[in-house]
């Protein structure tokens, strides 16, 4: 199928499959005309890298499950490099959390002794 049938079937922009592909996530075939030609094995691939990439993983993330990214991520049982991937994204986005509260305290610190002061 040609991207904008990709596009229709899985919701995704042509632009955002064009940037899957740039990423190394999405690997379409070339017909004799030169033009991009995706295998119904597409669909499932562009709905799980959606997916993923609504969960919060980055691109570097969803490339490194390779084979897990062929499977129904919905409905077949967890593929353990997807779960060590949310596992390893979940810690860092706690760490952040942790830095934006430690600023959050920081900065209401600050601005109640500048309001002291005045």
């Amino acid at each position: 199928m040609r991207i904008g049938e990709l596009a229709r079937i899985t919701g995704a922009t042509t632009r955002a499959l064009r940037y899957y592909e740039e990423r190394g996530l999405l690997g379409p075939g070339r017909g004799e005309n030169g033009y991009r030609d995706y295998g119904p094995e597409a669909v499932v691939r562009v709905r799980n890298i959606r997916r993923l990439l609504e969960a919060g993983l980055t691109s570097d993330d969803i490339r490194e499950l390779g084979a897990c990214l062929d499977r129904d991520l919905d409905h077949e049982p967890a593929c353990r490099d997807a779960v060590e991937r949310y596992e390893r994204r979940l810690a860092a986005v706690e760490r952040r959390i942790d830095a934006l509260v430690d600023v959050h305290r920081s900065l209401r610190e600050q601005l109640e002794q500048l309001r002291a002061r005045r």
